[in-house]
């Protein structure tokens, strides 16, 4: 599933390629450290995410360390890395797509070189104002019927994952309908 998923997303960014400015094209995807711009853009992102993600776990019956997708490892919060999955295209990419379509960053958001950069002090200011702003927007929840927030989505899928494990209800995953 892992190898699928990778593949899937390997397609994914060869697509944004097309379509971002020659600057911000990932060409391939490195991580520790980050390659270029939209490598660095990816794995801050996703780093805020993990993080996010594993706060909401701590919030539920869940045990952080047990997953049904990443491998669990000790000391690793791969349940983290799970859920995330879900919510990186929603809430990350977006703000990437965001960012880099509005010309919102410059040269001064990063540091370093090609083949070793990261994002500055500037940059991450840019990127968390957005990010937060993205976790405190709200949409219309078709089964609640009232307004949550994108963390609260985060936290609801978290709940419907420990419902299914305890075995009250069969799990179904989050499908965007805004």
């Amino acid at each position: 599933m892992m190898n699928v998923e990778g593949r899937i997303r390997n397609i994914y960014y060869s697509a944004l390629d097309e379509i971002f400015p020659e600057e911000y094209r990932i060409v391939t995807r490195t991580r520790r450290p980050p390659g270029n711009k939209m490598n660095t853009l990816i794995s801050f992102g996703n780093s805020l995410m993990y993080t996010t993600v594993l706060s909401e776990i701590y919030n539920t019956q869940l045990n952080p360390t047990i997953s049904y997708l990443h491998e669990p490892f000790e000391r690793r919060f791969s349940l983290s890395l799970d859920v995330s999955e879900i919510f990186k295209p929603i809430i990350v990419d977006r703000i990437i797509l965001k960012l880099v379509n509005k010309n919102m960053l410059d040269d001064n958001c990063f540091k370093g070189e090609i083949g070793d950069m990261l994002l500055s002090e500037k940059g991450k200011k840019i990127f968390l104002q957005e990010y937060n702003d993205k976790l405190g927007t709200t949409i219309k929840h078709k089964g609640l019927k009232r307004n949550v927030s994108y963390k609260r989505l985060i936290r609801l899928e978290l709940y419907k994952l420990s419902k299914h494990v305890l075995g009250d209800e069969e799990y179904k995953p989050l499908v965007m309908w805004w």
